[in-house]
């Protein structure tokens, strides 16, 4: 879905020119090489967790193999991509038989842990970056370093500096963005606005140039009957990241990265304080779905995709699903800027890399699934499964224009560095302590003050750490 290799990627903030490769300046922008912090948990019995002394790449000399897989793959752009992926490594390797456990985002964080330090553990599973999930497993040894596995696959050579260092940790799951690498990534992502352009057309306006007539669009959507975002707030996080899309254009990105990453900055700085006034205020003025809370995130895109929302905050992973139930009728832009033509900035990153577990039974066979699925193969899949590949393909190109449109997004924030880390990255517990608050103001139960002054006690107690 990168119509060319751009000095980006997508999941946590990128770089800014054009380069070789994507993503070459992510670490420089965020300095996630200095991110450091304590990550919870105990410093009980831990599995072996070491690197083979010898790694085999022969996965047909391995015997017959059952490899278990744990993914969260389960929209159907990332269905498709990750099934397509499987049934071609069987075909591959007739020896190997993958016994694939699918599972979403929010039930798959749930279980990880519990998962990993049972007697019979997933070979392969999917670890959320950041201290709250992969900082947490690493620490208490449950996953395997692939560094062995690098010199043999060659992934720190293929992708770009930045993009691994977001998979890497160090072994006591205290520093996230350096030690050992615990997982590479397939598809990278991006958070922007889908718009359903028939129903901009019924209600007569444009794709809105700046944020200004962004929300004055939501105000007419509502006037004349229409549902101006679709949005289901079940699990929280849907509530941070609709939240981490206004406070990018209320606080900037410069320091929305800097308070992410623990280097300055409260939640309880005005600008933070605003954008979640503002989100409260959409809310009370109808203008998202009613009882978000009780709706379901994977229920958001099937509702738009029915008619429900003129507009949709949501990441690239939705664009396949949205593209076969709508085609050319949907349409993606980025949350516009201030000023017609700004640069525009948006939260996004890397998808969940893959990673071995510890106490996996076939390591050797697993790094070799790994290297496959994110293989310069696997990224053309990526494209004709209509995902945004990590990486650019070497032969594909997207196809629709929603497609198109993201490719051209993602290449717009290659060049403006406007990608912003993910808010929850900021503590391991963020989604709670301020997902919950967050709620609560969706439902008129807190204020925007007492949402960031819980945001900001979580973050202070986690500062203490360092």
């Amino acid at each position: 879905m990168v119509l060319e290799p751009v000095g980006r990627r997508g999941r946590r903030g990128r770089g800014a020119r054009r380069r070789g490769t994507l993503g070459t300046v992510v670490a420089a922008v965020l300095g996630l090489g200095l991110v450091t912090a304590c990550a919870p948990g105990s410093d009980g019995d831990k599995p072996a967790s070491k690197a083979p002394a010898a790694v085999s790449t022969d996965v047909a000399k391995a015997g017959n193999v059952t490899l278990t897989v744990w993914d969260q793959e389960i929209q159907g752009g990332q269905r498709k991509q990750i099934e397509t992926l499987n049934a071609r490594f069987q075909a591959r390797y007739p020896n190997v038989k993958i016994n694939r456990v699918a599972r979403s985002f929010t039930d798959l964080q749930k279980t990880l842990r519990l998962a990993l330090s049972g007697d019979d553990p997933p070979d392969v599973v999917q670890a959320n970056q950041g201290y709250a999930a992969m900082g947490q497993v690493v620490k208490g040894g449950l996953l395997l370093p692939l560094d062995s596995y690098d010199q043999v696959y060659g992934w720190k050579k293929r992708y770009p500096k930045g993009l691994t260092d977001l998979n890497s940790v160090t072994p006591d799951g205290t520093s996230i963005g350096g030690g050992k690498l615990y997982g590479v990534s397939l598809n990278g992502e991006i958070v922007g606005i889908y718009y359903n352009k028939d129903k901009l057309a019924k209600i007569g306006i444009q794709p809105p140039k700046t944020w200004a007539e962004f929300e004055q669009a939501l105000g007419t959507a509502k006037s004349k009957g229409e549902l101006p975002l679709a949005f289901g707030n079940l699990e929280k996080l849907p509530a941070m990241q609709m939240y981490g899309v206004i406070q990018d254009q209320t606080a900037g990105k410069e320091a929305v990265r800097n308070l992410v990453f623990g280097k300055s900055g409260s939640w309880t700085d005005q600008p933070n304080v605003q954008a979640a006034q503002k989100l409260a205020d959409w809310a009370e003025q109808g203008y998202l779905t009613k009882d978000a809370n009780a709706i379901k995130w994977d229920d958001t895109p099937v509702n738009f995709a029915k008619g429900q929302g003129v507009f949709m905050v949501g990441g690239t992973w939705w664009a396949a699903d949205l593209k076969d139930k709508l085609g050319d009728k949907v349409g993606f832009m980025l949350p516009p800027p201030a000023q017609a033509g700004g640069a525009p900035v948006t939260m996004g990153g890397e998808s969940l890399p893959f990673s071995i577990t510890a106490k996996s039974r076939h390591p050797d066979v697993a790094a070799a699934y790994i290297n496959f699925i994110t293989s310069p193969e696997a990224m053309d899949v990526s494209v004709e499964t209509g995902n945004l590949p990590a990486l650019a393909p070497p032969s594909r190109q997207p196809d629709g224009t929603v497609m198109k449109e993201i490719a051209a997004a993602w290449a717009e924030l290659s060049k403006s560095d406007g990608i912003t880390p993910y808010i929850d990255y900021a503590t391991p517990n963020l989604a709670d302590t301020f997902g919950g608050p967050l709620q609560r103001l969706l439902a008129g139960k807190a204020t925007p003050q007492q949402a960031l002054g819980d945001a900001q006690k979580d973050y202070a107690e986690f500062l203490k750490k360092k």
